[in-house]
């Protein structure tokens, strides 16, 4: 079976991240799942955004009515300033409109142009884009700090388990992923619908997993590929795990952690593969610019190489011309 191609935040390397644009041109690209990342507003409706805070991802900044609401919060163990979805309603969070994340590597042509997406206008597209496409796309929602949310009164499970049902997306055989850093949500999400749930795990991120293997730091107290299978059907591994580099930022020789994950039984689709060299290996540049666009095509390759599941992209297109090969 062909991998799973997951349109990262859509497709994140031509539009601005997590928009109804950014899904819908991930799948007319060939993406097979599109994948956004859930926070709650303080009236409890989940939108997609890559943090709770939201200063680095939308207009908020530039308006006058929302200066006041300029705050300093933790997020991930560290204090974080700026403006958070949990301080706005969903009528105010509609007058935003989204902007580039990654500015610097990225044209900002399209920001100011589209607000941002509940996750019930997400599910309705993808219902949209498999008829016009033809074929079922699948949607891979992340609950983002949910911990932190549930803290808030503002859990992300039981409105993505209604919205899901809503939807018509409750069954074991759904075109459903749901990813979290947190067992406790998946666990929660496990005990109310026969989804997929996939953990995921970040190489070197002091807020988020880190698997007790031979490719994560040692003193990292996290569970390991056994217990991951106890509640998730995935992993979602970092791709340095997969393919690791050196202190000059080249290729090592890639680890075993496909054929141990799938010896645990698990599904593997690791994250994030983009173009721009500033997140290629050295040898895969293409020119000093870290914007430019390097040979993403041969990553893929080597990671397909190992018998990855699925993966996920920034820039589906060159990940479909890869896996249409």
């Amino acid at each position: 079976m062909r991998p799973l191609l997951i349109g990262h935040r859509g497709a994140s390397g031509h539009r601005p991240e997590h928009t109804l644009a950014a899904y819908a041109l991930a799948a007319r690209m060939g993406a097979d799942a599109i994948e956004p990342d859930l926070v709650a507003t303080c009236d409890g409706v989940l939108v997609a955004r890559h943090e709770p805070e939201i200063g680095g991802t939308t207009d908020v900044a530039s308006r006058p009515a929302f200066a006041s609401r300029r705050t300093v919060k933790e997020l991930g163990g560290e204090p974080v300033e700026g403006w958070f979805c949990e301080d706005f309603t969903l009528t105010e969070l509609k007058t935003l409109r989204c902007r580039e994340r990654l500015p610097e590597l990225r044209g900002t042509a399209l920001d100011g142009v589209d607000p941002v997406a509940t996750l019930d206008e997400i599910l309705a597209l993808r219902a949209s884009l498999s008829v016009e496409l033809g074929r079922e796309i699948v949607v891979y929602p992340e609950t983002k700090h949910p911990a932190r949310s549930r803290a808030l009164g503002l859990p992300l499970e039981e409105p993505l388990v209604a919205a899901l049902r809503a939807h018509g997306l409750d069954g074991p055989g759904a075109p459903v992923f749901v990813q979290s850093f947190e067992r406790d949500s998946l666990e929660r999400v496990g005990a109310a619908l026969p989804v997929r749930r996939t953990r995921l795990v970040a190489a070197a991120n002091p807020g988020g997993v880190r698997l007790r293997t031979p490719y994560a730091s040692s003193e990292a107290q996290t569970p390991g590929l056994e217990e991951i299978f106890g509640h998730a059907e995935a992993v979602g591994p970092a791709k340095e795990l997969l393919l690791p580099r050196d202190a000059e930022g080249r290729s090592l020789p890639p680890t075993r952690f496909v054929e141990e994950a799938h010896g645990a039984g698990l599904l593997v689709h690791p994250w994030t593969f983009r173009a721009e060299n500033a997140f290629l290996p050295a040898e895969l540049r293409r020119g000093d610019e870290p914007a430019a666009y390097g040979d993403l095509a041969a990553e893929l390759r080597a990671v397909l190489a190992l018998g990855v599941d699925g993966l996920f992209c920034d820039h589906p297109d060159v990940a479909a011309a890869v896996l249409n090969a």
